[in-house]
């Protein structure tokens, strides 16, 4: 029966290393606090926080925007709104409150100087109908507030309630809220920050209970945190400094992300780390610099390895045209930059100052008994490495795997700013409201705008047009040429030099989910053959607006899963050849690891929109998980399969499993949990899009370490052996005499 043997501590450069930082330990510790300090006394503004976050996720160039510009420039305000104020009583709003609310709005419309971004406002009572999809009368009132589409969306939602302030503020006018994407975003991001410190807690209380119940020590599990909450101050601190010098808004979406993959990977080096010196202390040396050292020495590179994957895994983001993932991208990769810096600095440091007291209050023989394999992955790895039970268990896993990623067939995307905020959010409140007094689509309406000369003065085509867009499916109502509103001038609708006209178009559904995005998609594609048989001579239509901007989103990000997909896996593959030194192993490897993230992406699809009902997924979502797991996947690779490929230097491939896939296991298992909990702890945030990404990434997680590294890999090590190293002929690099000198040394009794 082969023994096993502890991981031999690398030479050379790595062995300098775990000196100097044995050394160094108390200027390491004061530099790290010391650096701290400075970057809490001199904090950048809040990343996530403010309002203009929403616009970090618009590209200037999309044709939405362009319209919306156009329009400007023809009209001199745009006839979408993107802020809707919602007044709505179920029992019947009183004729005087409704003509109140119009002439307000026309108080506001005929002011000679407008000051920006507030250009124009439009009141639309439910008493006057506007197509069939409208479910009341006389119960609501909308006013739309026209704001400069160059402005920030910070302004715009402050002047959108301080008109409701200034025009709006008795009891009797039942004001339900401010509606609307701009209203949606800012809110999105007030309860991120409102709920992100939470987050922080929660995820601080699960980790350290889960790590202290792992080894049963006080003393590890603050050493987790405090590693991690370091790498949290200093990586806010310099994200927000890169958004500055890059120019671009954060979006809301992106601290809670961080913080969630700080505290996972910081926690999961830091439990390989103390791994390391567990195995080292129980070869009973009793010597605390040779124990660290020889942690330090042999884990540093598969830490650096793997933070490399990781970090180099996420920043291949940046070869996407959207600027949501060109901003997601580096922020991720400076996260991991700064939790692998603090890893293996800090972490080293602190265990070299403690010693096997962090491991309190085991005893020396608990702390010996830490190191011993895993019986159960023995038991595992003793199986498969039979030729029938490897087929057996690679074929049902593969099979289980496949099934699970089939709903992702269906996958439906949308950007749901409303539909993601909490019931009783005062937005969510004012959108339900307008959709009870008019159709889900009243909120953010869509604008077609029609260009060509003498269009506007074809009164009978327009109004054909128009009635034609308001009988496509999917269509609610429309409000433009057709519908006579003799209190605004009459170039609402129509330029004053005739060579435009434009109409506002209600959807059936909510504006940024799945359905509409997908009936103002087929609406688009139509427009040019409706407009033809109304009889328009059109040289341009164009359509804005919230639904358009979302289909503008979702088909950027579309357009970039090919080269996503292409630059994740190729980084992800470079980087697995390089550290195994083969081409076949990093094949099947990542192939595993995609098909568990396809997995978690299908179960993610099968439970929000097949179970809860959900019209979509998140854009980003899919894209986001996608990216972190396969980075992580290829991290828990180097971590396992990178210890089987060093034993395999010295033993036949098959003992080499035996030894090191037991040993390995138990920190894999205990470091993927504490990935998972830090993800799953996402859906403390009470925004769908997180629940979403929390869901996705801790199943991810957890498919990765319980099925791909606990069944497939082992299977496909056996199944594929030796041929596994190709193009090199064999793993073993020395020769048997070589193993049996060592381990002849080994045990030999010492000398006199």
């Amino acid at each position: 029966m082969t023994t096993s043997s502890p991981p031999q501590p690398r030479g050379g450069v790595w062995a300098w290393y775990s000196r100097a930082a044995y050394r160094l330990r108390w200027v390491i510790v004061a530099t790290w606090v010391v650096l701290c300090g400075l970057v809490l006394a001199f904090p950048p503004p809040a990343l996530g926080g403010g309002e203009n976050a929403a616009e970090s996720l618009m590209s200037p160039d999309g044709e939405s925007v362009q319209t919306e510009l156009r329009e400007m420039e023809i009209f001199g305000f745009p006839l979408f709104s993107r802020t809707v104020v919602v007044q709505r009583d179920p029992d019947g709003l009183s004729p005087y409150v409704q003509l109140e609310s119009v002439l307000d709005a026309i108080a506001v419309n005929q002011r000679e100087n407008p000051e920006p971004p507030l250009l124009g406002a439009l009141p639309m009572p439910n008493a006057v109908t506007f197509g069939a999809g409208q479910r009341e009368r006389g119960t609501t009132v909308l006013t739309y507030l026209f704001m400069d589409p160059r402005t920030t969306f910070g302004d715009q939602h402050t002047h959108s309630r301080q008109y409701a302030h200034a025009y709006l503020e008795r009891e009797e006018d039942h004001v339900i809220g401010v509606a609307g994407s701009v209203p949606a975003r800012a809110q999105q991001a007030y309860v991120v920050g409102e709920q992100i410190h939470m987050l922080e807690i929660l995820t601080l209380i699960a980790i350290f209970v889960l790590v202290g119940f792992a080894f049963r020590s006080v003393v590890v599990p603050f050493l987790a945190l405090g590693a991690s909450g370091v790498a949290v101050i200093v990586t806010m601190w310099l994200v927000t400094a890169l958004a500055d010098v890059l120019g671009l808004s954060a979006p809301a979406e992106l601290q809670p992300v961080l913080v969630a993959l700080l505290l996972g990977v910081v926690t999961d080096y830091t439990i390989f780390y103390v791994t390391g010196l567990s195995t080292a202390l129980g070869r009973g040396t009793g010597d605390r610099r040779e124990s660290v050292t020889s942690a330090v020495a042999t884990y540093t590179p598969i830490i650096v390895a793997a933070g490399v994957t990781v970090s180099a895994g996420t920043l291949s983001l940046v070869v996407a045209k959207s600027v949501f993932y060109r901003m997601f991208g580096p922020a991720m990769a400076v996260t991991i930059g700064v939790g692998l810096l603090v890893a293996i600095t800090l972490v080293p440091a602190i265990v070299a100052i403690l010693g096997s007291r962090i491991f309190f209050p085991r005893s020396t023989a608990g702390i010996a008994s830490m190191a011993e394999p895993s019986p159960w992955m023995g038991r595992v790895v003793e199986v498969l490495s039979r030729r029938g039970p490897a087929i057996a268990a690679l074929t049902v896993s593969a099979i289980a795997l496949a099934l699970a990623a089939l709903p992702l067939g269906g996958l439906v995307l949308k950007a749901g700013f409303t539909s993601s905020l909490p019931d009783d959010n005062t937005v969510k409140r004012a959108a339900v409201a307008a959709s009870d007094g008019f159709s889900p689509g009243i909120t953010s309406p869509t604008s077609i705008l029609v260009e060509g000369p003498g269009i506007g003065g074809n009164l009978d085509s327009l109004i054909a047009f128009q009635d034609a867009v308001a009988a496509r499916e999917g269509v609610a109502g429309v409000v433009g040429p057709a519908l006579s509103m003799p209190q605004f001038d009459t170039h609402v609708f129509t330029s004053r030099d005739e060579n435009a006209a434009r109409m506002l178009v209600v959807l059936d559904d909510s504006p940024l989910d799945g359905r509409a995005i997908e009936t103002l998609s087929a609406l688009q594609e139509g427009l040019p053959a409706l407009a033809a048989d109304a009889g328009l001579a059109t040289s341009r239509i164009g359509v804005g607006g919230d639904t358009a901007l979302a289909a503008a989103i979702i088909d950027e990000t579309k357009a970039d899963l090919g080269r996503l997909a292409v630059a994740g896996i190729a980084v992800n593959l470079v980087i697995l050849i390089v550290f195994l030194r083969a081409l076949v192993a990093p094949l099947y490897l990542l192939a595993c690891n995609i098909l568990s993230v396809a997995a978690a992406l299908g179960l993610t699809t099968w439970l929000f929109t097949g179970v809860l009902g959900e019209d979509g997924i998140t854009f980003y979502v899919p894209f986001a998980a996608a990216v972190l797991l396969v980075a992580l996947g290829s991290d828990y690779n180097i971590f396992g399969v990178g210890r089987t490929w060093e034993e395999a230097r010295h033993r036949p491939l098959k003992e080499a499993m035996a030894l090191a896939m037991p040993e390995s296991s138990k920190a894999i298992t205990t470091a993927g949990l504490a990935l998972a909990v830090s993800f799953g702890m996402l859906a403390t945030i009470p925004l769908t899009a997180f629940s979403e990404l929390a869901f996705a990434m801790s199943v991810g997680v957890l498919l990765d370490v319980f099925v791909v590294r606990t069944f497939m890999v082992p299977a496909l090590l056996t199944l594929v052996g030796q041929k596994s190293a190709w193009p090199r002929t064999s793993l073993r690099v020395r020769s048997p005499a070589a193993d049996a000198d060592e381990v002849a040394a080994t045990v030999a009794p010492p000398t006199s």
